[in-house]
């Protein structure tokens, strides 16, 4: 339904407040209209007004109920032979931005010591700005994370920021609201997703109960992959998930200077070159760092015997 949103671009179809947006599309198999009030009441509609549609004023957005369906499936889905914690993450991520009208996500993990480190991001720049916030020790998914609750940032460029330097840092790389959300079961706290949006103003409270029950899911899906299927303690495969974060990294740089792009472009090229060929993201990353040749992708390996 959403791309990534770049500086004053906002969910298709989206127009002045006050008046009714033009769908971006209209609605497919798959796709539901839901209504969702704003500040003012609009003009009467003309001719073919839908009667559903309240004096009071109402904006219709569409969601696509089929990727939602799906990414929560896909979600719950962590009782696979081949399940890989990072790319899980980067799914986790990735269909945020796309459902719930975010200019990026990240996600932050914690360690068996209980420090958080970044362990996904849609873009560089959420998660440089993941970094910046457990460097500086201040911003919302530390908050989040320490008090399991969620917590909004709707303006950080407005007067007398919560979180000064977090905030100044934020608003230098485009983002006016972030939305922390805790990753967790009962009282276990594992993480928190975080959600940027370049424009100011909090997320609507539909979108927010839909991202943290994404948030909840993949918690659970995590929890009960490491429990019963590798039967090791959440702490040691927390452990190895930033340790795989680190490998990915070194890829991404690796490749990135070789082929004079940017970091995002290449981890997308590691991502679809492990997709398709059915390979883990770590190992394909580690097999990039460690190997003796920049060439990207690397070349085939070569059968025993042969």
């Amino acid at each position: 339904m959403l791309s990534l949103l770049g500086a004053g671009r906002g969910r298709p179809g989206r127009g002045p407040v006050g008046q009714h947006p033009v769908p971006a599309a209209a609605p497919g198999p798959g796709s539901r209209w839901r209504p969702v009030t704003y500040p003012t009441a609009p003009a009467a509609l003309s001719g073919g007004a839908t009667a559903s549609l309240p004096a009071t004023g109402e904006k219709v957005i569409q969601m696509d109920t089929n990727l939602l369906s799906n990414t929560f499936v896909d979600l719950a889905d962590t009782m696979v032979a081949d399940f890989d914690v990072i790319d899980f993450l980067h799914l986790l991520t990735d269909r945020s931005v796309a459902l719930l009208g975010a200019s990026a996500a990240g996600v932050v993990l914690a360690n068996p010591r209980g420090e958080l480190r970044v362990a996904a991001a849609s873009t560089e720049e959420a998660g440089l700005l993941e970094l910046f916030q457990l460097q500086n020790d201040q911003g919302p998914c530390l908050e989040c994370f320490r008090t399991g609750r969620p917590v909004t940032a709707a303006d950080l460029a407005g007067p007398a920021p919560r979180w000064p330097r977090f905030a100044a840092a934020a608003t230098r790389s485009g983002f006016r609201t972030v939305q922390a959300l805790p990753m967790r079961l009962r009282d276990q706290v594992i993480g928190a997703l975080n959600l940027f949006r370049a424009g100011p103003g909090p997320f609507e409270a539909a979108d927010l109960r839909i991202a943290q029950a994404l948030a909840d899911v993949a918690t659970i899906g995590l929890l009960h992959e490491r429990s019963v299927r590798r039967r090791e303690t959440v702490a040691e495969r927390l452990q190895a998930a930033l340790n795989s974060r680190v490998v990915i990294e070194q890829a991404k740089g690796k490749l990135a200077e070789r082929l004079s792009i940017d970091m995002d472009r290449a981890f997308s090229m590691i991502r679809d070159y492990a997709r398709n060929t059915n390979q883990h993201l770590t190992d394909v990353a580690r097999d990039f760092v460690n190997g003796a040749t920049a060439e990207f992708p690397p070349p085939a390996r070569r059968q025993p015997g042969r």
